[in-house]
């Protein structure tokens, strides 16, 4: 069940930041002139965007990224439990994708986001260290 509390948490934080990216203020700036600013600039890449319209895409598909990790690892620990814990490849993935959403967090985020995911890597580990007891 540790395995199904860490990946609800990035399930849950995943779904959250969707809604925030699409709707309410939560993730638009406080300086209204930079959003617009922001919204007439593009990226040196390309000028069929802008950085307003790339803000957005880079929430909505981090959050997809989470609800993803968050619904594989969920399904595997309930119906695929056995092929989960046994395989040392999907274990590593996992581990790998919770440190380095510590990491970001760490770097770039705040308080919330680096909690729920060092909560959620320490209930990874612990469902891991109690499949091998």
């Amino acid at each position: 069940m540790f395995m199904v509390f860490s990946a609800s948490i990035v399930l849950t934080l995943g779904v959250v930041h969707l809604v925030y990216t699409f709707w309410g203020p939560n993730l638009t700036l406080r300086d209204p002139t930079l959003q617009i600013r922001m919204s007439q600039v593009s990226p040196v890449l390309t000028e069929e965007t802008t950085m307003w319209r790339c803000w957005v895409g880079l929430n909505a598909t981090h959050s997809m990224g989470l609800i993803l990790f968050g619904l594989v690892f969920d399904f595997l620990a309930l119906a695929r439990g056995q092929l989960l814990f046994r395989s040392p490849f999907l274990l590593a993935v996992g581990l790998a994708m919770l440190v380095g959403l510590i990491v970001v967090s760490k770097a770039y985020f705040f308080s919330v986001p680096l909690t729920g995911i060092g909560i959620s890597l320490a209930c990874y580990v612990a469902s891991i260290a109690l499949s091998r007891a």
